[in-house]
């Protein structure tokens, strides 16, 4: 237990799970001013050598002159917007971190999903720390070991949730967000980070 969180990875690994971060009231809210307040974008990506288009929409927020760059997609951050703002000012505030950026995914329903992957780009140093904020519909969320790919260890990410991702956990794990047949309502995810230069 770290306070009110579990540490959901064996070591080496931290991924700190808080349900209910936000209330009710307020993770309604921000799902609504999310859905309609942010550029959303289905972007191309190359998977093996073929271009496909990502199975969800995407944005990207920021400081200015802030930029990421993943799957051959480079994003250039848009300014923060009120609702960003607030919601990255409660998480710094408890978790007493500093974030410059944000990945946002919009996924409209269960097919919608994201693949194995780690968050370990150079830029976002070598422990990083990111806070991955859930509203609308509940999705599952895994892990598993990068080199044994075992065990499989699954969350329930639930509305007004948040996951902190930090250590080494991006080093020693990987994760995604799997395809559901079950979930037929969609769920905006906000994945606050710090780029280094």
């Amino acid at each position: 237990m770290y306070g009110d969180h579990v540490n959901l990875l064996p070591i080496p690994g931290e991924a700190l799970f808080l349900p209910g971060f936000f209330n009710e009231e307020e993770s309604n809210t921000y799902f609504n001013e999310l859905t309609t307040g942010v550029a959303w974008k289905q972007e191309p990506i190359k998977i093996f050598g073929k271009t496909v288009l990502q199975p969800r929409f995407t944005a990207f927020y920021g400081d200015e002159g802030i930029s990421y760059s993943y799957s051959g997609i480079t994003m250039n951050a848009l300014p923060w917007t009120e609702t960003m703002t607030k919601i990255k000012a409660r998480i710094e505030e408890k978790y007493h971190a500093r974030f410059n950026a944000c990945l946002l995914n919009h996924y409209r329903d269960g097919i919608d999903s994201m693949g194995w992957h780690r968050d370990n780009e150079k830029n976002l140093g070598k422990y990083p720390l990111i806070a991955s904020v859930s509203f609308g519909a509940h999705r599952i969320f895994q892990f598993r070991r990068y080199v044994e790919k075992i065990p499989i260890i699954s969350v329930d990410l639930s509305h007004g949730s948040v996951l902190i991702m930090k250590g080494e956990t991006q080093r020693y794990w990987e994760h995604r967000l799997p395809k559901t047949v079950q979930v037929t309502s969609p769920r905006i995810n906000l994945t606050f980070r710090l780029i280094i230069d």
